[in-house]
């Protein structure tokens, strides 16, 4: 953890602005809850306003203009993402470079960037690039003609399959598969043929993947995530796909070959998305939804098949009340097919 700093330093840091005592020593953060007075807090939902009041923090970050109920607060217009650029500042230390560690298996063909550490256990092949600063930790594997950027960060136990590409900044979680096979066969009557995948993965810079994901190597050519976009634990992306920047996919999602993702879309757990089709640019998909075909950008969408988010949430209120219409619907059927035999026996007799 870093050392401590004053309000006003914070203040600085985050851009913000203090009201109250500047001169308050804050030595790390907490909850509204648990914080004390050398502590850190933040308000970033209105509706927690009043344990403002009742918190021992030293200060507290939250949006300009909110009560502070006599309190030393820091007024950032984003108090979440200021808290977050806190936890990195206090207790987020650089990795001091280690080199090559012993046990360490590194081929002669390998090109390493200054400042690299290697862990034991961890596996190089041939003429794997490693760009500077980058950690790799025990039981890693990068297969043959693997090219690492800068300052990435490859966990216990990925693996990264041959000539894939990182860029830079990207962070591996443990367990994460990088250019597996993807699942590509050919029907010949009687089984199937394994059709060889000879594409790779790209991962563009400040790219994360989380643990026990899996992405396909292309089955030709490249299965591409592109800039900023984050991958949580368990996601599958299939071969081909072509995932675009700032992407949210979140656990346990499944994206089926050639499926094209555009920028700044979020795709909530376990969202199934078939293969070949596009999602627009902004879209948001709700958790477990089903996604069949094409979503135009800049939407809400929910529900399987998917539908414009508003719309499911009409069926949705429906759903609960369907035994009881069923019922309904039953005796008014019952009732008709009495006024209906009423009828013809009135005509009959006239």
């Amino acid at each position: 953890m870093t050392q401590s700093r004053t309000v006003t330093e914070i203040a600085d840091y985050l851009g913000g602005t203090v009201r109250g005592d500047g001169e308050i020593r804050i030595s790390g953060l907490g909850t509204l809850e648990t914080a004390g007075p050398d502590t850190l807090t933040f308000l970033a939902n209105p509706k927690y306003a009043s344990k403002v009041a009742e918190t021992s923090a030293g200060a507290v970050l939250m949006a300009p203009g909110g009560e502070g109920y006599g309190r030393t607060v820091i007024e950032v217009a984003n108090p979440y993402l200021g808290f977050a650029k806190l936890l990195a500042l206090f207790y987020t230390a650089p990795h001091e470079p280690l080199g090559v560690l012993p046990a360490a298996i590194v081929d002669s063909t390998a090109a390493l960037g200054t400042d690299v550490t290697v862990y034991p256990g961890a596996c190089i092949g041939k003429n794997v690039v490693v760009g500077e600063r980058t950690v790799i930790y025990p039981g890693a594997v990068l297969y043959d003609n693997v090219t690492i950027g800068d300052d990435c960060i490859i966990h216990a136990n990925a693996v990264i399959r041959e000539r894939c590409r990182l860029g830079n900044r990207c962070i591996i979680q443990p367990g994460a598969v990088i250019g597996s096979d993807g699942f590509g066969y050919a029907p010949d009557g009687t089984g199937y043929f394994r059709i060889p995948q000879i594409g790779i993965v790209v991962l563009d810079d400040d790219v994360e993947i989380g643990a026990n994901s899996c992405i396909d190597r292309a089955a030709v050519e490249v299965t591409r995530i592109r800039r900023g976009t984050k991958l949580d634990n368990l996601v599958q992306i299939a071969h081909n796909c072509e995932i675009g920047e700032d992407c949210m996919i979140v656990s346990q999602v499944g994206i089926s070959g050639s499926a094209k993702i555009g920028n700044h879309v979020t795709l909530a757990g376990q969202v199934g998305v078939a293969g070949h089709l596009t999602i627009g640019d902004n879209v948001l998909v709700g958790a477990q939804s089903g996604v069949p075909g094409s979503l135009p950008a800049n939407a809400a969408y929910s529900g399987t098949p998917t539908m414009p988010h508003k719309e499911w949430l009409r069926s949705s209120m429906i759903m609960p009340r369907l035994p009881e219409m069923r019922k309904t619907v039953s005796s008014l059927e019952k009732r008709i097919a009495g006024l209906e035999a009423t009828l013809k026996l009135t005509a009959k007799e006239n």
